[in-house]
């Protein structure tokens, strides 16, 4: 390639380059004004900061770690959840479970409360979980 033919082709790839970040802005603004941002909250933010028992605070023990895994996979198996459903958090620490977060129905966090029973029995689940309205 000679030397004319190089510098072509380098003032083909910057104007290209030129010509895409300046329609980056307007793509922008086109999609915001299409999806404007939500002004209401999350279903459940404001709830979160009034709980003394968080996802963070899941322990790292195996054993903890082994008892939400058990739960998560019986809530995810069960396809008559919802999303919210199959999304609940599940806490637990020293053998005890907390579940949180909303679901759409009275049916669904029974299901879920059920799921978590059945891997440490009933009288170690905190079911915290609220009904979406």
């Amino acid at each position: 390639m000679s030397s004319k033919q190089q510098h072509v082709s380098k003032w083909v790839v910057c104007m290209t380059a030129s010509f895409l970040l300046s329609a980056l802005p307007l793509t922008i603004r086109a999609q915001e004004s299409a999806n404007p941002p939500s002004s209401t909250a999350p279903d459940n933010s404001a709830h979160n900061k009034n709980h003394s028992t968080t996802a963070d605070q899941q322990k790292e023990g195996s054993s903890d770690r082994e008892i939400t895994q058990k739960i998560r996979q019986a809530v995810m198996a069960d396809k008559s959840l919802s999303t919210y459903g199959h999304n609940v958090k599940i806490i637990t620490q020293n053998g005890s479970v907390t579940l949180k977060g909303p679901v759409h129905s009275d049916d669904e966090k029974e299901k879920i409360a059920s799921a978590a029973a059945s891997v440490v029995g009933a009288d170690k689940v905190t079911n915290q979980i609220t009904v979406k309205q």
